[in-house]
Formats: structure tokens, C-alpha cells, sequence
């Protein structure tokens, strides 16, 4: 879950998002963002439509699972951003939780807000 100060409060706080952000979309997901030079930290909202599914219970787990997803992705944001992750597909709410991850770090990594760490290839010696 993410914490308080990493999530948006009141509906007057997309708005500026929706207004002036960038969008970065793959199949089943959007990404829009805009920096926000106003706060410390980045935030981070999930929209999931009823026309996606018209459970409750399905879009609130779409919701808890894109939320964890970026907080496990949190120490590679780079600077202040707002971030809204809109969902096309009912598809997350079963998909496993790797392809989900993949998913969210691809979008982060297209729209540049992530640095990328590279882990050394240590190779097995010959004996």
C-alpha cells in the first residue's frame, strides 16, 4: 500500500494532470504524467472505469495490485511527478503479479521518469 503522501487527495487534483501531463499507453494500460514542482515527492493515482468491471470487488483489486506494483518501483522514480494509471482491461485482476510488474516498469521506463539500474554479469570461473 502506499503511503499518504504518496497518493492524491480530492478529485480537484487530477485535474492538472489530465490538463498538461503526457500519456504513455501499452494494451491494457495508460500512463499520464506531468512534474510538480510544488511537492517533494511523486503521487500516484490508479482510475479503474466500471466499464472496465462493473464489480466493485474486481476493480479494488486492480487497485491494490497497480499500487503495489509502483511502490515496489518507488526507489528508481526519479524527481516529483504526479502519475495516473488508467486501466483498459480487466485482464490485471488475474494476470500474475511479474507480468503486472513488467508492465508498470515498462510504462515508467518509456515515459523516462526511472532510472535504470544495471546489475553486473558476474561470470563463473573456469577452473
Amino acid at each position: 500500500m502506499l503511503t499518504k503522501s504518496h497518493r492524491f487527495h480530492g478529485y480537484g487534483s487530477l485535474r492538472s494532470v489530465y490538463r498538461q501531463g503526457r500519456t504513455v499507453r501499452s494494451p491494457m494500460l495508460a500512463l499520464r504524467f506531468s512534474k510538480n514542482e510544488n511537492r517533494a515527492t511523486w503521487r500516484c493515482a490508479v482510475v479503474v472505469a466500471k466499464k472496465v468491471s462493473r464489480s466493485a470487488v474486481t476493480r479494488n483489486r486492480i487497485r491494490r495490485r497497480l499500487y503495489e506494483a509502483v511502490r515496489t518501483e518507488s526507489a528508481n522514480l526519479n524527481g516529483s511527478y504526479d502519475l495516473v494509471l488508467t486501466v483498459f482491461s480487466e485482464q490485471l485482476a488475474t494476470s500474475p503479479a511479474d507480468e503486472l510488474q513488467q508492465a508498470v516498469t515498462k510504462l515508467l521506463d518509456q515515459a523516462g521518469l526511472i532510472t535504470k539500474t544495471t546489475h553486473a554479469i558476474i561470470e563463473p570461473k573456469e577452473r
